[in-house]
């Protein structure tokens, strides 16, 4: 699910959006009548634009795109995406074209700064959330980060359908006792230099490492939650790029090449290159062992300090032209065959939105975790969930990065 936002693309659409006048809006589906809307569906092509960078989350959509066509009579087309920012920029281009009723996307997986900016530029259609059938299993009055995403409120224009948080992972035959702290990390790393590395900005796990390792070394940490131009930015960042300047000599290959993304992050470790790393996705680790990716020695474990976690959603572009499939689509996404299935370390491991404790006894059932992989999490673990910051400080940290690392 990768985030970054290609600003000078979204800048220069945005000028053309802006002469765009009026427009007549596409018809949508009517939402208080759900037996129309799956009966408008029917026999419509959904182009789902998902992160296409990891097997497993892809035959995650590829058994969703399965019952789609056998329960509803809808085809999913997975449109296999890098970067989020570029289905983004379609919209954005579609809308400035005056294409504002037959367009190339009808769901895109999204959360963070891409969000912010397809709202911004009212590329969204909804609200449609509250009007899913299952959206109500996510209870969001008890569990407000389903409505919340990187401290903006959804309001409707996003349906939750997984989370993720940091959480590191090692090699227990090589690592006794792993660095609880970001700064217990650098320590480490000092002294089993080339053992540890994250992945290249702008790529998203990257880019999440960057924001943990500022939450936890700032003084200023109530500034995250804001828009960063409320803020001096170099102030609140200066104890970050003192901490990688002296972390990257001891990363793998000295910092002079990182990998670029979650995946061969965790191919590093396999291949023993690694002997500690981290993924945004915690039972990640378990189901790399259970594929024998990984070695039967792989522990996991969060920082003492909680780690960065969010959830992340799925939207509709305004101009879609199939938004009654979508919308079925974003509904199974959220029921509890999909969330289990998803949840399932033989299939992705993906943390399921639903609050499960309130789900009856069969179905919550289907939640159950076999907690004898000695790589998976103990259920407590996540319970200190650190919030995203503001998603303007996503782009900002990316930029910065890239000046000071790459086009020094």
């Amino acid at each position: 699910m990768p985030r970054l936002l290609a600003t000078s693309t979204l800048s220069r659409a945005a000028l053309l959006a802006g002469l765009v006048l009026a427009m007549p809006a596409v018809a949508s589906p009517d939402l208080d009548d759900w037996n129309a809307v799956r009966d408008a569906a029917r026999g419509q092509t959904v182009y789902w634009n998902a992160w296409g960078g990891d097997t497993r989350t892809n035959d995650y959509i590829d058994w969703v795109a399965e019952r789609m066509a056998e329960e509803h009579d809808i085809d999913v087309v997975h449109v296999k995406v890098d970067d989020t920012s570029t289905a983004v920029s379609r919209v954005l281009a579609e809308k400035s074209a005056g294409n504002v009723t037959d367009g190339s996307i009808d769901l895109i997986w999204i959360n963070g700064e891409n969000f912010a900016a397809m709202k911004e530029h009212d590329l969204l259609y909804g609200p449609f959330a509250e009007a899913l059938p299952h959206f109500a299993l996510t209870r969001p009055d008890a569990n407000p980060e389903m409505v919340t995403d990187f401290t903006l409120p959804t309001e409707g224009y996003e349906s939750p359908w997984g989370k993720a948080q940091i959480t590191f992972y090692y090699d227990s035959e090589e690592v006794a006792t792993p660095p609880a702290s970001i700064e217990a990390l650098l320590d480490w790393a000092e002294a089993h230099p080339g053992r540890f590395t994250y992945p290249r900005i702008p790529d998203f796990t990257g880019s999440t490492f960057l924001k943990q390792a500022l939450i936890a070394l700032t003084d200023e940490r109530e500034a995250l939650y804001a828009p960063v131009a409320e803020s001096d930015f170099e102030a609140v960042t200066a104890p970050l790029w003192d901490y990688l300047d002296a972390l990257h000599p001891h990363l793998w290959r000295s910092g002079r090449q990182f990998p670029s993304s979650g995946p061969e992050l965790r191919s590093l470790m396999g291949d023993g290159e690694l002997a500690l790393a981290f993924t945004f996705y915690p039972s990640e680790p378990a189901a790399a062992v259970a594929d024998y990716e990984l070695p039967e020695s792989t522990r996991s474990y969060v920082l003492d300090e909680g780690t960065l976690g969010n959830v992340h959603f799925v939207a509709i572009p305004f101009n879609s032209p199939h938004k009654a499939g979508a919308l079925v689509l974003a509904d199974f996404l959220l029921s509890p065959k999909a969330q289990a299935h998803k949840q399932d370390i033989d299939v992705w491991g993906d943390r399921t939105v639903l609050d499960v404790a309130h789900l009856d006894a069969d179905t919550q059932a289907l939640f159950e975790v076999d907690d004898s992989n000695p790589a998976m999490l103990p259920a407590d673990a996540l319970q200190k969930t650190l919030p995203e910051p503001h998603p303007s400080w996503m782009t900002a940290l990316q930029d910065a990065w890239l000046e000071r690392y790459v086009d020094e």
